[in-house]
């Protein structure tokens, strides 16, 4: 029996990557619960030999001239008719059979173990998910909307809920489907919602879906340097090429627009602007407003600019409900205040 004891612990650091030591601790832990709460005393040593697969414990009593307590003390008398070697204010130790345990004691620690395995499969969640914090992962979609509208995901590393206002509007899944998700966040056991955000919806995962798609983003030749995302709806994501001879936008457009079409099929068809950025204020502002044709820009102020547009253009460079002008404004970091000539 005991060895089989030690092999579900071998078989657990293999299958679920806990440390047969923080195992042991935990036993060890279970095991003095269980005799504390046969025996009213925690005056015990526990011996887990992992070598010999052999699983001990004793009970240890304090050796006093006057018992006081019988629980975790013998009197020197009755100690010396144990054994001669035994003085005043050592330890006598008699081995207990775990066997003897009653049904309550047997079942708190079971309960320890139990837990232990708990904390111990979360601290390694935990850890992996902080691994991926602010990265892409790719999910299968495990069970489809309830009446909260969230869904569950399986990420590889656990089961995971992408609930409603991480999702982009309008999108719907069917159990199976797979999906690009973005971890926001990992929080401790204790703190507050979730271990885990996973989102649809931030910008950064259109961030990482092209560094995905596109190979000089990943080797530092084009950077991003700013996304604006409404999801659902549209994106504008400002690019810079560290190499003149390589051109941004059009790195990130690819052939017959196979990159950004990859990335918008994943968006489930949210568009995307793709803008040069520019160091100089009025010109980033004047692309960041495309696709409409501007034909000047006046800054006023650090945060503000005044644009001018054709007046047949005007409609398009505000857009429908504001959003261009909104989202050019959130990527530049500018108050654009647009009038047609």
């Amino acid at each position: 029996m005991n060895a089989a004891f030690f092999d579900a612990l071998d078989e657990l650091e293999k299958l679920k990557g806990i440390p047969k030591k923080y195992m042991l601790e935990k036993v060890t832990a279970a095991l003095t619960s269980a005799f504390k709460k046969e025996t009213g005393s925690d005056n015990v040593r526990i011996l887990l030999d992992p070598v010999k697969k052999d699983v001990k414990v004793y009970r240890q009593r304090n050796i006093v001239e006057e018992v006081v307590d019988p629980r975790c003390e013998i009197s020197l008398e009755d100690a010396k008719a144990l054994s001669r070697r035994n003085v005043l204010g050592g330890v006598v130790e008699n081995e207990v059979k775990t066997k003897d345990f009653g049904r309550l004691a047997a079942q708190a620690a079971k309960q320890v173990i139990i837990q232990g395995i708990r904390e111990a499969e979360t601290s390694n969640m935990i850890r992996e998910y902080e691994k991926r914090r602010e990265e892409v992962i790719t999910a299968t979609v495990t069970k489809t909307a309830d009446d909260t509208g969230a869904i569950v995901i399986d990420t590889g590393t656990s089961e995971a809920v992408l609930v409603k206002n991480e999702q982009i509007p309008g999108e719907e899944f069917a159990v199976g489907d797979k999906i690009k998700v973005f971890v926001t966040e990992v929080k401790r056991p204790g703190d507050e919602g979730p271990i885990v955000t996973l989102s649809r919806t931030h910008p950064g995962l259109v961030r990482k879906l092209f560094e995905l798609e596109v190979p000089e983003i990943q080797d530092g030749t084009v950077v991003i340097k700013g996304i604006a995302r409404e999801a659902g709806s549209r994106s504008k994501i400002a690019v810079w090429s560290e190499d003149e001879d390589v051109d941004a936008v059009g790195s990130c457009i690819g052939n017959h627009g196979m990159r950004i079409g990859n990335v918008i099929d994943e968006l489930d068809g949210e568009k995307i602007d793709v803008i040069g950025y520019s160091d100089d204020t009025a010109e980033f502002i004047a692309a960041a407003l495309s696709p409409a044709e501007v034909l000047s820009v006046e800054l006023e102020g650090e945060k503000m600019a005044s644009v001018t547009v054709p007046a047949d253009q005007l409609s398009l460079a505000i857009g429908k409900e504001g959003q261009n002008a909104r989202l050019a404004a959130k990527l530049t970091g500018c108050k654009i205040d647009i009038k047609g000539v």
